[in-house]
């Protein structure tokens, strides 16, 4: 079905997917801008952003949108990495050019109107009037103690020098987040002029640049840069703090407002029905926990639900437990 630019594929067999991708691959190669939805039927916050996709399909008429059942393309999820839902890719050019995950109707309309207006047809005349690029750019370099802006993300770099960048930063445990440039091309360009360094990618601590791959080479052989850059704690540390952050702490994809996978989903109206009051970790937010979890707790999947520090299990231990009666009690700490 093709309306106002919006383009809804939800198959579900095998055969059907297979004219799905199709289908798919031959849009990535004629349209301007494509965004590509991965969603599942049994997630809400899904259905709420394709009522959003359908009111930007109105405003921006050149850009194409695809829905896609990321459960039914199993091989497609796995190739861009899609461990949750929502998420959002965007391509131009047959090439993925950013990434959006989580049901975030205004930063996907941020996205979708940036894209489009930077392509080659005309803006849609629906932006909103941009922040000031200095200002913005101060509260970018801000945002975090140490702040790497680089080509793709440290999950997925996309050039050499971010990829050295990134094994360096991790090899001394410095905690760093990070900004991809090529999800903005203001930030790209004005970047370069803001710091007075022409290329990335560029590390800043505290707001203040320290330089890029070539510096922090220099800084790690003179044994400097643990010294400018903040450490992590160490992760079993960390662990420790986090599973005790609560007296019930559940660890999840999303949190209490939007569970990214079914699983998720079960065991929040599970503890939902007994009025306890829990606290929630997303581990989609932190492959550091995400992957020391499971050695921590000795547990290999996700949900993991904790009791005064202590693992109880995931859905299945805790749907026994409700099922005898008992997991009040344990919620309680009173087994």
């Amino acid at each position: 079905m093709i309306f106002n630019g919006l383009i809804i594929f939800c198959y579900r067999t095998i055969k059907k997917a297979i004219v799905l991708l199709k289908n798919w691959f031959f849009l990535l190669n004629v349209v301007s801008l494509l965004v590509v939805h991965f969603w599942a039927p049994w997630a809400p916050q899904c259905a709420q952003m394709n009522d959003v996709m359908a009111e930007l399909a109105k405003e921006q008429p050149r850009v194409s949108f695809v829905k896609l059942e990321a459960e039914a393309v199993p091989e497609v999820s796995e190739k861009y990495e899609i461990s949750s839902v929502p998420t959002f890719l965007f391509f131009k050019n047959s090439q993925k050019i950013d990434r959006l995950d989580g049901a975030h109707a205004p930063e996907l309309t941020k996205k979708v109107q940036r894209h489009a207006s930077s392509g080659s047809f005309p803006p849609s005349g629906n932006e909103h009037p941009k922040e000031d690029l200095n200002l913005r750019l101060k509260k970018l370099t801000h945002a975090a103690p140490c702040m790497l802006f680089m080509k793709g993300t440290p999950q997925e770099p996309r050039c050499g020098f971010s990829k050295q960048m990134v094994e360096i930063l991790n090899k001394h445990n410095i905690q760093f987040s990070s900004f991809d440039i090529f999800s903005d091309e203001e930030v790209r360009q004005g970047l370069k002029t803001y710091s007075n360094w022409p290329t990335y990618p560029q590390l800043y601590v505290s707001g203040e640049l320290i330089g890029g791959l070539d510096i922090i080479k220099e800084l790690e052989a003179s044994d400097e840069l643990g010294t400018i850059c903040p450490k992590a704690p160490k992760l079993e540390e960390r662990l420790k703090v986090l599973t005790n952050k609560a007296s019930v702490m559940l660890f999840m994809k999303g949190n209490k407002q939007e569970a990214k996978c079914g699983f998720s989903k079960q065991i929040l109206e599970i503890l939902n029905s007994t009025g306890v009051e829990y606290e929630t970790f997303d581990i989609l937010e932190d492959e550091e926990v995400r992957q020391g979890l499971k050695t921590y707790s000795n547990w290999p999947t996700y949900p993991q639900l904790y009791v005064k520090g202590e693992l109880v299990g995931g859905l299945d231990i805790v749907k026994e437990l409700r099922d005898s009666g008992e997991l009040l009690p344990v919620l309680k700490g009173e087994n």
